[in-house]
């Protein structure tokens, strides 16, 4: 098995591309080995140690490191886990598919709400995505979009630009009620 890395615009992200299906859909967020329990693989990338977060996607994953590991001590170690998980046969997760979005989708914004999603789920998750993060939609109020940045757009630098610059932007531009996005923690 060879497993690609590639760098994000997040240097404390890297993205491991193990040429295999990850996830059958969606993405799932383990911002902590608290919050891993049903996944195998993000246990096992817990497990390796200097491991801070892990977000799992179609093909890839995403591994954040704590603030005081470098990659090139800590990514052999990770390529092991991700190779022991594969040739183990288990499933990335366990019990049901990942988590997409959350926020309520019900009441007089229901259709709004569901163009929102429409826009980021077809024009802006597969672009993060590219760069091995997700952002998710969580609520809606009063012209506000607050969402979810998640794997390597949870604290990447230029994630401010992203979300003001670029998400915040496509939105106004295809639904003219939404006048500003917010990042939230998840």
């Amino acid at each position: 098995m060879f497993i690609q890395t590639e760098s994000t615009p997040n240097p404390a992200t890297m993205r491991f591309l193990p040429g295999e299906s990850v996830l059958d859909a969606g993405i799932a967020d383990f911002p902590d080995a608290e919050t891993a329990a049903r996944s195998p693989l993000a246990r096992r990338l817990f497990a390796s140690g200097h491991v801070a977060g892990v977000l799992l996607g179609p093909d890839f994953i995403t591994v954040t490191r704590p603030a005081d590991a470098r990659w090139e001590h800590i990514k052999p170690a990770i390529l092991g886990a991700i190779m022991e998980h594969f040739q183990s046969g288990e499933a990335a997760i366990e019990g049901g598919p990942a988590i997409e979005h959350t926020g309520e989708s019900s009441g007089e914004n229901a259709d709004l709400i569901r163009r929102i999603k429409e826009v980021l789920d077809a024009r802006v998750r597969p672009a993060v995505a590219q760069d091995g993060g997700d952002i998710t939609f969580h609520g809606y109020d009063r012209g506000v979009v607050y969402l979810n940045m998640k794997g390597s757009c949870a604290g990447c630098p230029s994630a401010t630009i992203t979300l003001k610059m670029g998400i915040e932007n496509l939105l106004r531009h295809f639904i003219p009620e939404v006048t500003e996005v917010r990042a939230v923690a998840a």
